[in-house]
C-alpha cells in the first residue's frame, strides 16, 4: 500500500465541501490533478470512495470508514512535524489554544500574559468560538488545547477532559425583574453587590426560578451554542417553551442585546463585571451549573508548548482558589 499524505488531505477536502472543484481550490492544485490523487487513492484501497449521483458527491462505506482515521492521520502527522521542529530548533514553538467567549475574556487573559511573560518566543494562536465547535477544531488537529463548557454527556471519547471550574449560570437584564405574579416572592439572600455586576454595599438579593422567566422575551445564542443548549433545556425541565425576542449571536452579541432591552439572557456571572448597565439576578437552587474543563486530543501528546501553558494554567486556577479570587458563583474542582 502506498497511500500519501497529500492523497489523504484531497480526500479530506473533498468530503468536506462534497465538491471537486471546490475541494481543489482549498489545497491548492486543479481538479483534474485532485481527481488523479483520489483515482489513485481508490485504486491503491480497492474500494470507492466517493458516490457520484445526479451531481452530488457523496461518501461510499469506505469512505465514511476512512474519514475520520484519515483526519486522525494527518493531525498526528502534523504534531510529528511540529515537535521535532520545535526540538531541533527550526522554530521557537507555538501553541494553539481555543476558548468560548465568556472565558476568552476572563479566564484566559491572565493566563496568556502570565505564559507570555515567561516563554516570549513561544507563538501563541487563540481561536474564540463555541465548545461544540472548539471540540470539532481539537478533533481536526487544528487545536492543541482547549477550554470549554463539558457537556452533561462527556465529551468525544477521542478527546480527554480536565475539570478545572464550576461557575453558576444568572439571569441578564436591562431592568429589575418583576415580581412573580400572585404576590408570592422568591427566594432572597443578603449579598454584597447582588443587584448589578459586582460593586460596593450590601442589599437584599431576590432570587428567581426558572419557571419565572415563562413570560420574559428572551436573547437566545446561537445554534451550536453550549448556553443555548442550557437555556432551552432548563426551561423545558421547568414546563415551558422560552420567548425569543431574538435569536442568534455569540456573547458581546448576546449582551449587546440584552443592553438594548430587546430581552433577558441566562449567562455566567464572570462575564458581566464590565457591564454596569445590566442587572444580575441569581437563580434559586438548585440553579444552572456548567463545569469549565480542559480539553486536548487523547492519543496526541502535547508539544512542549502545550505542556506549558497547561502547567500555567492549572497553577494559575489553583494559587486563585487557594486565595479566594475566584468571582462569586465559581468554584475550582
Amino acid at each position: 500500500m502506498r497511500v500519501q499524505l497529500q492523497q489523504l488531505r484531497y480526500f479530506v477536502a473533498v468530503a468536506e465541501v462534497r465538491h471537486f472543484t471546490h475541494a481543489a481550490d482549498l489545497v491548492g492544485i486543479t481538479q483534474p490533478s485532485l481527481s488523479k490523487q483520489i483515482h489513485a487513492l481508490e485504486a491503491d484501497l480497492g474500494a470507492p470512495l466517493f458516490e457520484r449521483v445526479r451531481g452530488n458527491i457523496g461518501l461510499t462505506a469506505a469512505g465514511e470508514t476512512l474519514l475520520p482515521l484519515a483526519k486522525r492521520i494527518l493531525a498526528d502527522a502534523e504534531t510529528a512535524r511540529g515537535q521535532v521542529q520545535e526540538l531541533v530548533g527550526v522554530r521557537r514553538g507555538r501553541v494553539r489554544l481555543g476558548a468560548t467567549p465568556s472565558l476568552c475574556t476572563s479566564l484566559a487573559p491572565p493566563v496568556l500574559r502570565r505564559f507570555h511573560d515567561r516563554h516570549p518566543e513561544v507563538d501563541l494562536r487563540v481561536e474564540e468560538g463555541g465548545s461544540q465547535d472548539l471540540v470539532r477544531d481539537l478533533l481536526r488537529g487544528e487545536l492543541d488545547l482547549a477550554l470549554i463548557i463539558e457537556p452533561a454527556r462527556g465529551v468525544d471519547p477521542a478527546l480527554r477532559s480536565e475539570p478545572l471550574l464550576r461557575e453558576g449560570l444568572v439571569v441578564a437584564s436591562l431592568e429589575p425583574l418583576p415580581a412573580p405574579a400572585g404576590g408570592g416572592t422568591a427566594p432572597q439572600t443578603a449579598v454584597a453587590g447582588a443587584s448589578r455586576a459586582p460593586a460596593g454595599g450590601a442589599t437584599v438579593e431576590r432570587r428567581v426560578r426558572i419557571g419565572e422567566l415563562r413570560d420574559q422575551p428572551m436573547v437566545m445564542f446561537r445554534s451550536g451554542y453550549d448556553l443555548r443548549d442550557a437555556t432551552l433545556a432548563a426551561c423545558h425541565r421547568a414546563g415551558f417553551e422560552p420567548r425569543l425576542a431574538v435569536e442568534g449571536g455569540e456573547m458581546d452579541a448576546v449582551l449587546s442585546f440584552v443592553e438594548a432591552g430587546l430581552g433577558i439572557a441566562l449567562v455566567p456571572g464572570i462575564v458581566l463585571a464590565r457591564r454596569p448597565r445590566v442587572q444580575v439576578t441569581q437563580l434559586a437552587p438548585p440553579g444552572i451549573h456548567r463545569t469549565i474543563a480542559l480539553a486536548r486530543r487523547r492519543e496526541v501528546s502535547l508539544s512542549h508548548a502545550a505542556q506549558e501553558l497547561r502547567r500555567i494554567l492549572l497553577e494559575f486556577v489553583r494559587e486563585n482558589a487557594e486565595a479566594g479570587n475566584l468571582p462569586r458563583g465559581v468554584d475550582a474542582y
